[in-house]
């Protein structure tokens, strides 16, 4: 029997090091709006959202957290973003740098165009341009099991 429908991604939320920082950052870099903040014992969060109304981001800083993030542990490894095309990326690379956001030149991938940075926890983001088209299945992998 297959799984009931998922019909997208409902949000994504980030462990950082410094919520009020990692906030401010998200809005003056990508354009994140805070819509919701809870602040308890074991954590202070705030959601944000995206002007599109559809992409909801939180921050979050675990009272108790310990270390850097690291891309190497079990868990989140990078985050991308969507964006329309290459033109859109070009026009990304001039703001992330007039913003003094070190980034990655804008790389061609198999999959379509990318532009790579890093938040202020050292999380990588990147903004990526999928082709239309579906990749081929050659470029496909099985799932594991």
């Amino acid at each position: 029997m297959p799984p009931p429908s998922v019909t997208g991604l409902s949000h994504l939320s980030l462990s950082v090091t410094d919520r009020d920082k990692s906030v401010q950052w998200y809005g003056d870099i990508l354009g994140f709006t805070p819509f919701h903040v809870q602040d308890d014992d074991r954590w202070l969060e705030t959601i944000c959202i995206l002007p599109d109304g559809l992409t909801v981001l939180g921050l979050v800083q675990h009272r108790d957290a310990t270390g850097p993030f690291d891309h190497r542990r079990t868990g989140l490894d990078h985050l991308a973003f969507a964006v329309p095309d290459r033109a859109a990326l070009d026009r990304w690379y001039t703001r992330l740098t007039d913003l003094g956001v070190t980034c990655s030149p804008v790389a061609e991938t198999p999959f379509g165009p990318v532009l790579c940075f890093r938040d202020p926890d050292d999380i990588q983001l990147e903004l990526f341009a999928i082709e239309p088209a579906a990749p081929p299945a050659d470029r496909l992998t099985d799932p594991p099991g």
